[in-house]
């Protein structure tokens, strides 16, 4: 470190916390150290008693922790991410529109087990809204060989660590099955309990039609649906094993090619998926009319993105698919899906 006078430190990197001290008020750090000083920080350091102060000298090859950072965010960041300015040392990474956020898992892995390098993260999959903040990244030195840094450029060039993907399918058909509801005895509430999350993530329903337990109506009704331009058809009851449930035989009436039938969610376990030319069908358990969150809140979103969902991906969410069916309900901050 070199002794240098205050007012000749601008753009110099503070080699020592600054300490501050108003008796009776206020005894603390007014600079960290790692601080770049800066013209209007001169004032400050003289009224604390520092008309020297000392400062780190970069070698040549060495990033201060503030670069470093950026530096990091920009190689890992895609599209739908941007960044803010360090805070000591840490930039932190936001979506730039509501999305789903995407995670390169073992690519966050090898960079996190470089030496004196981290990268934090939301978990992959999370439903984000724009401005929230989705990662962080820093240095745990307060200065760092750039080497390790250009490293992780290199190995980010061609494909991004993070990203977020726009909900790009807008348009859904529904078909309410039952007899219960197609003959009045009871309400319909599917608008009541899943038309806001539909909204919510911009969607709008084209076509929603009523149908009995009865394959060949219901397969009707999807074609209908379909036909009406729907990109994402719903099914919602009559998945279960009593006799009287025909869905999935109207599902496969339809044409359809049933990708998965039962999943390792709860709740949610009698969820189907299908693809109808192409079009995603989702078939939801009774359940989505009475819990607050249900499988439908982890696919709903990776379908409006495009994504193809693979069995092998609902096999996957069993680890951390129970439901904590808390009284207060904070999905999708919670563990619900994380696994």
């Amino acid at each position: 470190m070199r002794k240098v006078k205050a007012q000749e430190a601008i753009g110099m990197v503070l080699g020592h916390d600054v300490t501050r001290i108003i008796p009776g008020q206020f005894k603390g750090a007014v600079f960290k150290k790692g601080h770049i000083v800066h013209e209007d920080d001169i004032p400050l350091l003289l009224d604390a008693g520092n008309d020297y102060i000392y400062v780190l000298e970069l070698q040549e090859g060495e990033l201060h922790e503030d670069e470093a950072g950026m530096r990091l965010a920009q190689a890992i960041a895609g599209p739908g991410i941007t960044w803010s300015p360090p805070e000591e040392g840490k930039v932190s990474l936001r979506a730039q529109w509501k999305g789903l956020l995407r995670i390169d898992v073992p690519l966050l892995t090898w960079i996190n087990s470089m030496e004196d390098i981290i990268i934090s993260t939301l978990h992959d999959h999370t439903p984000c809204q724009e401005g929230m903040t989705v990662a962080a990244t820093r240095v745990i030195p307060l200065t760092i060989a750039e080497e390790k840094i250009r490293a992780v450029e290199d190995t980010c060039k061609g494909h991004t660590m993070v990203d977020i993907l726009s909900y790009t399918l807008q348009k859904v058909g529904v078909v309410v099955t039952g007899n219960e509801v197609y003959h009045g005895r009871i309400k319909d509430s599917f608008d009541e309990m899943l038309g806001g999350k539909i909204r919510d993530y911009g969607a709008t329903v084209v076509e929603k039609l009523l149908a009995p337990d009865d394959a060949e109506q219901i397969a009707n009704a999807l074609l209908q649906a379909k036909d009406r331009g729907a990109e994402v058809l719903i099914t919602t009851g009559g998945l279960s094993i009593d006799p009287g449930d025909v869905t999935r035989m109207g599902i496969q009436k339809a044409g359809a090619e049933v990708i998965s039938y039962g999943a390792p969610i709860l709740p949610g376990a009698m969820f189907l998926y299908a693809l109808l030319d192409g079009i995603p069908v989702l078939g939801l358990p009774a359940c989505v009319f009475y819990a607050k969150t249900t499988i439908f809140d982890l696919i709903f979103p990776r379908v409006l993105a495009g994504e193809t969902i693979q069995r092998e991906a609902i096999i996957k969410m069993g680890h951390g698919g129970l439901c904590m069916e808390c009284e207060v309900c904070r999905f999708p901050r919670c563990p619900f899906g994380t696994g």
